[in-house]
Formats: C-alpha cells, sequence, structure tokens
C-alpha cells in the first residue's frame, strides 16, 4: 500500500533502531550522574545517611509521575512524547550538581526522578507498540542498549572524576548534549495513537488489576537485581573476605552480566517464549543465589552473582512486553508494572541491610534466593509477552500515523 506521508513505521528497521538509540540515551543520563554522586556528596559535605536520604527521591519521584505517562502519550501521541519527556529527563541531570543545600539536592532529585520515571514509560510503550509490529521480541535487546548506555556514559564520567572535571560543568555540557541528540534520534518512532474515540486517561490512574500480577513477577527480578548490585560489594567483603579492589569491581562485573545477557535475551525469548525463557531465567537466577549463600571464597560468590544476572535480565523486559498487551491504554498498564518494580529496587537495599542487621547478609541473600525461584512459579503471567499472544482482554487497537492512516494495513 502506498502511503503519501510514510510513517517511520513503514521501515520496522528504522523504528527500531531509533527506539534502540532512545533507550541508550536513556542510560547514559543515568550511568553519567551515577559517576559524580562523589562529587556532590564532597561539595555539600554530606554525610552517609545525607547521601542515602538524597538518593532515595529519584525512586520516590518516578513513582509518584510515571502513572502521568499515560496522559501525555494519548494528548500528544506516542513519538511527541518520548521526545518531550526524554529532553527534560536529559536536562535534568544538570539539575543535582548545581543544588547548594542538601533540600535543594532532594526537590532537584525529586524532578530528576519524575522525568525519569514518565520517559522510561513512554519509550517503553513505544518499544511493545514496535515489537509487535515486527513480531518478534525486541524488548531485551532495547533494555540491553539501556545498560550499553548506562556504561559507556559512566566510563566518561569516570575519566571526568579523574581528570577532576567540575561536576557542574561537565554535568550541564553532558545534559545538553544528550538533549540535542535526542532530537533526530525521536523522529525515527512511528507516531503511534490511540483511536480518536478512545477515552482520554485521568491525569492519575491506578493501574489495571492484570498489570499488578505482572509486575509482581518484575518485582522478584527487580529486587534480586537491586540487591546484587548495590551488597555484592559488601557481600564479598565481609562474607567471602575478598579485597577492596575485587569488592569494588563486583558491580561493573554484575551491569556488564545483564548487559550482555539483555542484549542476548531476545534470541533466546524467541526460541524459548517467554514463560520458558522466565522459567529457565528462574532457575538460573536460583542457582546463583544458592551459590552465593554458600559460598565461603569468592570463586564461588563472584559466578553466583553473574548467575542471578544473567537469570533475572530478560524479567522486565518481559514484564513490559506483556503489560504492553493489557487493554485499549497500554501506557497506563506499563506504568503500572513500572511502579510496582521500580518500587522493589527502591526496598530491596533497605530490606536486605535490616535482614542482615538482625540476622545476616548470608540469610539476606536467602530472601534473594527464595525470590528468584517465585519466578518459575510465577512465569506464567508473562504469557501476554509471546509474540503470538492473544487474550479477551487484550484490546486489538491497530496504531495510527499522525494523519490517522490504520498502520495494521500497510
Amino acid at each position: 500500500m502506498t502511503v503519501t506521508t510514510p510513517d517511520p513505521l513503514t521501515d520496522p528497521r528504522r523504528s527500531r533502531l531509533g527506539v534502540a538509540l532512545v533507550f541508550c540515551v536513556h542510560g547514559a543520563v543515568s550511568g553519567t550522574f551515577v559517576t559524580r554522586i562523589p562529587w556532590i556528596q564532597d561539595r555539600l559535605d554530606l554525610s552517609p545517611g545525607q547521601l542515602g536520604l538524597a538518593l532515595v527521591m529519584p525512586a520516590i519521584g518516578s513513582s509518584l509521575a510515571m502513572p502521568l505517562a499515560g496522559r501525555f502519550v494519548h494528548r500528544y501521541g506516542g513519538r511527541a512524547a518520548v521526545r518531550g519527556l526524554i529532553s527534560l529527563w536529559c536536562l535534568a541531570l544538570a539539575l543535582p550538581a548545581l543544588a547548594p543545600s542538601l533540600p535543594v539536592l532532594c526537590a532537584a532529585l525529586l524532578v530528576y526522578g519524575a522525568t525519569a520515571g514518565m520517559a522510561d514509560v513512554a519509550m517503553n510503550a513505544q518499544g511493545v507498540e514496535i515489537e509487535q509490529r515486527l513480531g518478534r521480541s525486541i524488548m531485551s535487546g532495547l533494555h540491553g542498549m539501556w545498560s550499553a548506555g548506562g556504561l559507556l556514559a559512566s566510563g566518561f564520567g569516570i575519566l571526568a572524576a579523574h581528570l577532576d572535571l567540575d561536576a557542574r560543568l561537565q554535568l550541564a555540557v553532558t545534559a545538553l548534549a544528550l538533549s540535542a541528540l535526542a532530537q533526530p534520534v525521536c523522529r525515527a518512532l512511528p507516531d503511534l495513537r490511540a483511536p480518536e474515540a478512545a477515552e482520554e486517561p485521568p491525569r492519575f490512574a491506578l493501574p489495571p488489576r492484570s498489570s499488578l500480577v505482572i509486575g509482581l513477577v518484575g518485582f522478584c527480578a527487580v529486587f534480586a537485581e537491586g540487591a546484587s548490585m548495590d551488597w555484592s560489594g559488601v557481600y564479598l567483603k565481609d562474607i567471602t573476605g575478598a579485597s577492596a579492589t575485587l569488592a569494588a569491581a563486583s558491580y561493573t562485573a554484575f551491569s556488564l552480566t545483564m548487559a550482555v545477557s539483555r542484549l542476548a535475551g531476545d534470541a533466546v525469548i524467541r526460541r524459548l517464549g517467554a514463560v520458558r525463557a522466565t522459567r529457565l531465567g528462574g532457575a538460573v537466577a536460583t542457582l546463583g543465589g544458592v551459590l552465593v549463600v554458600a559460598a565461603d571464597h569468592p570463586a564461588l560468590a563472584i559466578p553466583g552473582f553473574a548467575l542471578i544476572g544473567v537469570g533475572i535480565a530478560v524479567i522486565v523486559p518481559l514484564a513490559f512486553a506483556a503489560a504492553g498487551r493489557i487493554g485499549s491504554n497500554p501506557s497506563q498498564a506499563i506504568a503500572g508494572v513500572a511502579t510496582v518494580t521500580y518500587t522493589s529496587g527502591l526496598i530491596a537495599p533497605a530490606v536486605i541491610g535490616a535482614l542482615a542487621q538482625a540476622t545476616s547478609l548470608t540469610v539476606s541473600f536467602g530472601l534473594v534466593t527464595l525470590l528468584a525461584f517465585a519466578l518459575l512459579l510465577s512465569a506464567g503471567a508473562l504469557r501476554r509477552a509471546e509474540s503470538n499472544a492473544t487474550d479477551d482482554d487484550v484490546t486489538a487497537m491497530p496504531p495510527k500515523n499522525a494523519s490517522g492512516k490504520d498502520l495494521s494495513s500497510i
């Protein structure tokens, strides 16, 4: 069929590349910020407790703002929503380094987290739509691009810190550069819109119940991810007697494992399907948890954390893909899943610390192992992520371009 003004979705490779680069830009903002946290702490002379309070703010901002994203997508269309929200997220990167005090830093990080969460929902909604039109899994690879963007940006951030560059200048320049990069990248996104008759979602809406079940699967995976990323170094040092250097390297190793597994995950999902891939991932993560709990030497704990990373890598992308097939407003369902899963990341480090204080870190990672095993039992909730999934409550809503043309006939 000939279309007078072709939508980018008529070129699936262009659409897929565009959304992959959006994920990469989003990850780059996160990777840049993380490397300059020590500079911010030193400048404001923050105690560990004060810094911990400030670093909770992005998660709170994300959780509060995510339910608003569906309204932006509905009102402005997928492409414009992603372009606007990813630009705000990039520009928000400059705010934390400019804060003159702890209260202002907390406010800046609330804004930083809110823009991050809304952009996250909008770009995941785009990824799900493109995946459905392509008819094959791409969400794992998109999240792998997020991880790759974060790792690449963190490398530049580490170099800037080594050169003792002022973080205010570095973050401001990086924010402008990433925001400028996002503009041409977003042109490749399809302008997917809901039907004209569809009712606009409320300003703040609770997620559908069906998305909460999917969110609980993501909750288990993100809890294991947050616990491993934040506590693996401490575990290696305190439980297995690893050196400070080896313990510090555990975060980078775990992140690399996650990135590589996500980039390769789509091939596994296409071969096994979402449910079997989740069960396989749960089994691998459970084995990793058992190794960590049994470890009395770094040579056993490090492979254990690596297996946890491999096992949980594709779970969150599959949770978003499943949520995107619920009802007539995928963005609202994705926001619900994102809120539940990211809340898990918010509470995981604190729960692990409290349980370790009461018992031991070994017992804490026993809980992580149990949650990994729960993925084996709950994998069926992600059946909607199958590329050929059909369900009574999945509304077949052909996306439209800006002119209202039905893309399903192209």
